[in-house]
């Protein structure tokens, strides 16, 4: 539903900047597509990169102070609520959702295993395939299946231990398990070698596979309590349980991520998002893109670590496996201690207030039945 910009939480006190820079990288990327072009054609609310024009000349105006950047966001778009509408019409939509939070790694990796660096990350393997349905059936557009091909059919990809054992995938450096399975889940981080020299091993592809997590076996099992089974409690029981009981809570989750390394040029800026566009700390956000498109500029409110309430400009630049919902995101806080700390303990409830250009939010109005 349509809101006043009063209804944002901070607003009136907020500097955009860093969303707005963001929201900037998403404008750069739609000008050479065509004006037509849906911007996801799975969130159809979200409108054609035309439709997206004015606003992104807006943005790119917006002044050299707090006052005139939120100025110039209030002149070109509207704030629309966003809600969860639950399959039980005789329940209320959901005004808030679950939000955690991702970080870019710094993993320490040799060229060469030994008894500690002893997990291989992997290239993607040349008999993986990827499939595009769209290219096949325009409804599907944005689904993809993710197989190998046996006796001219696909067939689901190997599992997590297959690819261990039938060695698939080139090696591109050996890290601790630990350390390399926590990388898979986050999709990227930064290799440090042991003269100093970085790079960044960038998601390359996964098995087609769903995600399982190991937090919440461990929960099931009763190892440990939910309110334990943070990114730091679950490694403290994995160190405590040793290599054994490890690699068999790994084989829990059978998805397995797959890297492709690139230089790390600019080490202010993070990792490419799904987007295909450097996520920005704190202003970049996952999200289902079933329901949301790339480049939307959202304004979010959430009881985050160490920082109370807080609320700020973001833009859906990322996707992931376990992100399924309307108002489900996953938050980028960057990179090192401080970003690795915050998102291992980020599991909070949000509100999301999506800022669409006025001409958007207004086929939405007009097309919403009256309450």
């Amino acid at each position: 539903m349509p809101a006043h910009w009063d209804a944002l939480r901070d607003w009136q006190s907020a500097d955009p900047l860093d969303g707005i820079s963001a929201f900037l990288r998403s404008c750069e990327r739609w000008q050479g597509w065509a004006d037509d072009r849906p911007l996801n054609p799975r969130a159809e609310w979200a409108g054609t990169v035309g439709d997206w024009r004015a606003a992104c000349a807006a943005a790119m105006l917006a002044g050299s102070d707090a006052a005139s950047r939120r100025a110039a966001l209030e002149a070109a778009f509207q704030p629309i609520r966003i809600t969860a509408i639950a399959e039980d019409e005789t329940v209320e939509p959901a005004d808030t959702g679950l939000l955690t939070g991702y970080y870019e790694p710094f993993v320490e990796v040799r060229e060469r295993a030994d008894s500690e660096f002893s997990q291989p990350l992997r290239r993607r393997p040349d008999d993986l395939v990827t499939v595009d349905l769209g290219r096949f059936d325009e409804t599907l557009a944005g689904r993809r299946l993710v197989g190998r091909v046996e006796g001219g059919e696909l067939v689901f990809y190997r599992d997590r231990d297959e690819i261990e054992r039938q060695d698939r995938g080139d090696v591109i450096a050996w890290g601790r398990p630990i350390d390399v399975f926590f990388l898979q889940i986050q999709g990227s981080g930064r290799l440090v070698y042991p003269d100093g020299h970085q790079e960044r091993a960038a998601f390359a592809a996964h098995n087609g596979l769903p995600y399982r997590s190991i937090g919440r076996e461990l929960i099931r099992r009763g190892e440990l309590e939910r309110h334990a089974a943070s990114k730091q409690g679950i490694e403290r029981w994995l160190n405590a349980n040793g290599p054994e009981a490890t690699a068999e809570l790994f084989a829990v989750n059978p998805r397995y991520v797959f890297f492709q390394t690139q230089p790390l040029t600019d080490p202010d800026l993070g990792p490419a998002g799904s987007a295909g566009l450097p996520l920005t700390p704190m202003a970049s956000i996952a999200v289902d893109t079933s329901h949301h498109a790339h480049g939307v500029p959202i304004w979010l409110t959430a009881d985050l670590p160490e920082l109370d309430t807080w609320s700020g400009l973001v833009v859906a630049q990322d996707s992931g496996g376990a992100i399924n919902g309307a108002i489900r995101g996953d938050f980028f806080w960057g990179w090192g201690s401080d970003a690795e700390r915050r998102a291992g303990t980020t599991r909070a409830q949000a509100s999301w207030y999506v800022l669409l250009p006025t001409a958007v939010a207004q086929r939405i109005i007009d097309a919403t039945p009256p309450a």
